[in-house]
C-alpha cells in the first residue's frame, strides 16, 4: 500500500497556485476553455483506481502473494507479502476525491449529471471501505475537503464510516436510477443500469464484511436488497477492467516469463482444485516438471503440485530447482490483452447471498446460489479468450460444468453449516486467483476460511509471528500532517499503539 499523499499534494498544489497566480493572469489564453469535460475526469479516476499501481509484473506478483493463491520461489525476490509482513496503509486514493468533485461540478447541466454524481459517491464509498478495512478508523466525512480548508480531517469511527458508506452507496444507486448512460466509463462502458446494480451488490458486501457487528437494521436492509433483486444477473454484469493490446493498457504480467518460472500455484489452491476435480487447475498452472518426467500426463490432476507458502524461501527455491512445483500457466505472460481484472463479480454476489442464507439473514436456497456462483466462474473461464492450446487438453465445456457437482464438489447438504461455509468461502476466494488484489483477506480474517498457512518460524509479522496480522498501520505522514487526529485514533482504538495485530472494530466479537 502507498503512503498518504492527499494532504501533502494539497499543500504543494496551494503553494504552486500562489506562486504562479501572476504568471497565470498574464499568460491565460482567453480562447482556451478552463473547464475539463467530466468524461475525461471519469476516465482518469477510474484508470487510477482500478489499474494496478507500481512496477509492472514484479509488483503484480507481490500483490498476489498475500492471499496465498501463489508462491514466490526465488529467494532473491523479496516476498514479504507471502510471510505476513505488514507495514503501512494508504490514503492515496483520497487524492482523487478532488477530481471527483470537479467531475460533478463540470457535469452540471449535463443530461448525465446524475450518473456522474452516482459515480463520485460510489468511488468515495469504495475508497473509504478499502481504507477502513485496512486500518480501522479513518477520515471519511471530511475526506476530500481541502478546498474548504480542511487539511487535517477528523478520523471517523469505523462503525460510522461503514454507516456512511452504506448511505452513500444507496444514494449513488438512486442517482444511477435517475441518470442515463454516460461517457468516460472504462469499466461498464457508461451503462448506468449496471452501475445501479453494482451499488446494490456492494451494499451486500459491506454489510456481510461487518457480520460480527451488523445491526438488525443492517441485516434487514441486506434481506430487502436481495428480495428486491436489482442485482448483478450474470457474468455480463461483472465489474472488471479489460486489458487491450494498446501500449500502456496491456496486462502487467505480459512478457513476465522470468517471474512466471519463479512463481508457483500455491498448495492451498492446487489441493482444493485437485480434490474437487476442478479444471481451473489447468487454466492456472503448468504440470510439475518432476511429475511429468515421472510419467504423469499434463492432463492428469496428479501431475500438478502446489508450493506451501509458509516454507522458507531457500527450501522453496531448492524444491523448484528439483522440479517439484507447478509454475503459473504460460498464458499469463503470452498475451498483451491478458485476463481481465475482476473487481466484483456475479459469482461473488452469489456466494455472499449463499453465506447469508446459511446464517439466517435471508430466506432462500443456499445450494442454488452456491452452484450458480461456481457455474458462473466456470463459464467465465470457458469463455475466456487466449486459452486455446494452453489448458492441457482439459478445457472447461458445458458438459463438464453440468456434471461438476459430484463427489467432493457437491454442496455439503448433509454436512455441518461450517462445512458449507468453508465451501462457499473457498470458492469465493478462488475468484481472486492471480487478480492482483488482496481483497479477500478481510473475509479470511472474518471467517477463517480458507485457512491460510502460517508457520511462526517463517512468519515476518514483526510483533508476533504466531498470529495473522489484522490491519495495516497508518501512514507515517499522518504523524506530522495530521498528528492530533492520528494520535486520537490510535488511543481510542488500539491503546495508543499503532500495531498490526490490533483488532479493528469490525473483527471484534
Amino acid at each position: 500500500m502507498k503512503n498518504l499523499k492527499y494532504i501533502f499534494i494539497t499543500f504543494i498544489a496551494s503553494l504552486v497556485a500562489i506562486s504562479c497566480s501572476n504568471f497565470e493572469d498574464i499568460n491565460t489564453n482567453p480562447d482556451t476553455s478552463t473547464v475539463v469535460a467530466p468524461d475525461m475526469l471519469a476516465t482518469q479516476v477510474l484508470k487510477n483506481t482500478f489499474t494496478m499501481n507500481g512496477g509492472g509484473a514484479f509488483d503484480f506478483v507481490a500483490e498476489n502473494l498475500f492471499n496465498k493463491h501463489v508462491a514466490a520461489l526465488d529467494p532473491s525476490i523479496p516476498s514479504s507479502n507471502q510471510y505476513y509482513y505488514v507495514n503501512f496503509g494508504s490514503f492515496s486514493n483520497y487524492s482523487m476525491l478532488t477530481d471527483l468533485n470537479f467531475m460533478t461540478q463540470f457535469a452540471e447541466g449535463n443530461q448525465a449529471e446524475p450518473s456522474y454524481k452516482g459515480l463520485a459517491l460510489y468511488l468515495k464509498a469504495y475508497y473509504g471501505f478499502t481504507a477502513t478495512l485496512a486500518m480501522g478508523d479513518v477520515p471519511y466525512y471530511e475526506a476530500g475537503m481541502a478546498d474548504e480548508d480542511i487539511t487535517r480531517p477528523v478520523y471517523d469511527a469505523q462503525a460510522d464510516v461503514i454507516a456512511q458508506i452504506l448511505t452513500d452507496l444507496e444514494e449513488a444507486e438512486a442517482y444511477f436510477a435517475e441518470g442515463i448512460n454516460f461517457s468516460g466509463d472504462i469499466m461498464f462502458d457508461g451503462d448506468a443500469t449496471k452501475w445501479q446494480k453494482l451499488c446494490n451488490a456492494m451494499q451486500l458486501k459491506v454489510i456481510q464484511t461487518i457480520s460480527k457487528k451488523a445491526t438488525t437494521d443492517q441485516k434487514t436492509r441486506f434481506a430487502s436488497i436481495v428480495n428486491t433483486n436489482n442485482l448483478l444477473e450474470g457474468n455480463e454484469d461483472n465489474f472488471k477492467l479489460v486489458y487491450t493490446e494498446i501500449a500502456n493498457a496491456n496486462h502487467q504480467f505480459y512478457n513476465g516469463e522470468n517471474l512466471r518460472i519463479n512463481t508457483a500455484i500455491s498448495k492451498l489452491t492446487a489441493d482444493f482444485l485437485k480434490t474437487n476435480k476442478d479444471r481451473r487447475l489447468f487454466y492456472f498452472a503448468e504440470p510439475a516438471p518432476k511429475l511429468v518426467a515421472d510419467g504423469k500426463s499434463a492432463s492428469d490432476f496428479d501431475a500438478y503440485e502446489g508450493a506451501l507458502t509458509s516454507i522458507d524461501p531457500t527450501t522453496l527455491a531448492f524444491n523448484k530447482d528439483n522440479g517439484d512445483y507447478s509454475f503459473l500457466n504460460s498464458r499469463y505472460v503470452d498475451f498483451m490483452d491478458g485476463e481481465p481484472l475482476l473487481r466484483f463479480t456475479y459469482a461473488e454476489q452469489c456466494f455472499i447471498i449463499a453465506e447469508a442464507i446459511e446464517e439466517g439473514w435471508v430466506t432462500g436456497n443456499a445450494q442454488d446460489y452456491y452452484e450458480n456462483g461456481v457455474k458462473a466462474m466456470l463459464e467465465y473461464y470457458m469463455e475466456l479468450p487466449n486459452t486455446a492450446g494452453y489448458v492441457h487438453d482439459m478445457a472447461i465445456d458445458q458438459d463438464y460444468i453440468d456434471n461438476y457437482f459430484t463427489d467432493e464438489a457437491a454442496y455439503a447438504t448433509a454436512g455441518t453449516k461450517n462445512d458449507r461455509l468453508e465451501q462457499i468461502l473457498t470458492q469465493r476466494w478462488l475468484i481472486d486467483f492471480f487478480q492482483g488484489n488482496g481483497g479477500n483477506y478481510p473475509q479470511f480474517l472474518r471467517t477463517g476460511y480458507p485457512e491460510y498457512p502460517l508457520d511462526p518460524s517463517t512468519s515476518m509479522n514483526p510483533d508476533d509471528t504466531s498470529v495473522y496480522p489484522k490491519r495495516w498501520k497508518y501512514p507515517t505522514s499522518e504523524q506530522t500532517t495530521n498528528p492530533e487526529n492520528y494520535q486520537k485514533a490510535i488511543d481510542e482504538q488500539y491503546d495508543g499503539y499503532d500495531g498490526i495485530n490490533k483488532t479493528p472494530w469490525y473483527l471484534q466479537d
